[in-house]
Order: C-alpha cells, then sequence, then structure tokens
C-alpha cells in the first residue's frame, strides 16, 4: 500500500510491518496504524507515521540508548493488551521533541511507546508515578558541556 509521509513524501508501505495502537495515540485516539521509518541507515532517530494522514508524524528513539538504567513499570493490563508473552517481545520508543541545537533535544521518558514487536501490537504508556519527565534531557553529557 502507498501512502503519503510527513518526512518522505508517498512511500510503499509493507503491511505486515504496520504496528496497530488498539487505543490510538493519546490525543490521536482516531489514529491507529503506524509505521517506522529510519532517517538514514544505522541512525539513532526514527519516525512513528501515520498511515492514515501525514501527520501525525512523531521523531521517535530507543530512550536505553542515553539513559541505560531507564525503567517503567509494565502492567498486567498493558501486557495482555498487547499480548506480551516474554521481555524478549518488547521494544520501547521515546517521543523526542528536537529542537535547534540537536543537543538540546529532549525525549518524552514519562509516556514511553511500548510496543510487542513479534504481532505489531502498541501502546504509549502514561506513568504518572514516575521517576522521569516529559521532556528529559538525551543529550545530558553535551548538553551540560556547553551550558559551562
Amino acid at each position: 500500500m502507498r501512502i503519503e509521509t510527513k518526512y518522505f513524501g508517498e512511500v510503499e508501505v509493507n503491511e505486515a510491518e504496520i504496528i496497530t495502537f488498539p487505543q490510538g495515540i493519546p490525543g490521536f485516539q482516531e489514529e491507529k496504524e503506524f509505521i517506522l521509518q529510519s532517517f538514514e541507515e544505522g541512525g539513532l532517530f526514527q519516525i512513528l507515521q501515520s498511515t492514515a494522514n501525514i501527520d501525525p508524524a512523531f521523531v521517535v528513539v530507543d530512550p536505553f540508548l542515553f539513559v541505560q538504567d531507564y525503567e517503567f513499570k509494565l502492567d498486567d493490563a498493558t501486557m495482555k493488551q498487547l499480548q506480551i508473552k516474554q521481555k524478549e517481545d518488547v521494544r520501547v520508543l521515546a517521543i523526542v521533541t528536537v529542537k535547534e541545537p540537536l543537543t538540546k533535544s529532549t525525549a518524552n521518558l514519562q509516556a514511553p511507546v511500548v510496543m510487542n514487536h513479534s504481532n505489531k501490537y502498541a501502546k504509549q504508556l502514561i506513568s504518572l508515578k514516575s521517576n522521569y519527565k516529559t521532556r528529559e534531557a538525551i543529550f545530558q553529557q553535551t548538553s551540560t558541556k556547553e551550558e559551562e
């Protein structure tokens, strides 16, 4: 199938790669199907692109690349909803707010996108009891050095 994307124009999509958010994404409940697009081969950032519309298209990143001790709790309801049977099924992404310069960009670690990469079901998990913020610095060492 062909879709129109925010960053790459019209692209061909393999339907087996579609990620389904059964309840949509908060603020975009009507958007239930997305694909992941890479900016570049082996790049850190990807785009979580709606298959129905040009927007929303979220820049996302693996939060463990920036916060190695990152953790959150998956409740039983989410495990059941996403049909997660083992931890190897889980993939986690954080939505990024891109800023200039890039080293000032932040990620929402309070509400990660949790995906079962086996069946492509996903959910944005909003945690109100989190040690993380919605705008967590992802380039902490670089950002700190620049501010000194």
